[in-house]
């Protein structure tokens, strides 16, 4: 049989929590997209905000501090040209940006083709050579585009 309550006395049970629900993510199917989205939406911005008329767009502060043009000196005015088809302009600005677009292009292409769960069929990018070479690459770019002699002063924006 069953023991018997105490007449009078109620017990409850404790009070339940609610589930503990892990937090909402961006499905990995959906990340190449949407980096290709914010992509678009940041070269719309550019295409019509020019960056030396707003004053929205971050300052290289490599140069506000020292005067010293960093790789990404000019990537903003070069990006602004190219959206209006300005090639010439574009490489004044930035040569090692426009040089770079084409492979980063390409990178952008496969990643939205393979998707985050595929393996590509060559991972050139990751190799230890291909990542040593472009940085030995925008160290020269770097060193090359300050020195205050008249053959590198096509590299200056």
């Amino acid at each position: 049989c069953f023991p018997m309550k105490p007449h009078g006395s109620t017990t409850h049970a404790p009070p339940r929590m609610p589930p503990v629900l892990p937090p909402r993510r961006l499905p990995r199917e959906l990340l190449p997209w949407s980096a290709a989205l914010v992509l678009v939406v940041a070269g719309l911005i550019l295409h019509y905000f020019n960056p030396t008329e707003h004053r929205f767009y971050p300052v290289c502060m490599l140069h506000a501090l020292t005067g010293l043009n960093c790789p990404g000196c000019g990537a903003l005015r070069a990006l602004h040209h190219l959206t209006h088809g300005e090639f010439a302009a574009a490489f004044y600005c930035n040569p090692l940006l426009i040089a770079a677009l084409p492979v980063a292009f390409l990178a952008l292409m496969r990643w939205l083709i393979y998707g985050c769960h595929q393996p590509p069929p060559t991972a050139i990018f990751t190799r230890p050579a291909v990542i040593w070479t472009t940085l030995a690459v925008i160290v020269a770019f770097s060193v090359l585009r300050n020195l205050p002699f008249p053959v590198f002063a096509w590299m200056s924006p």
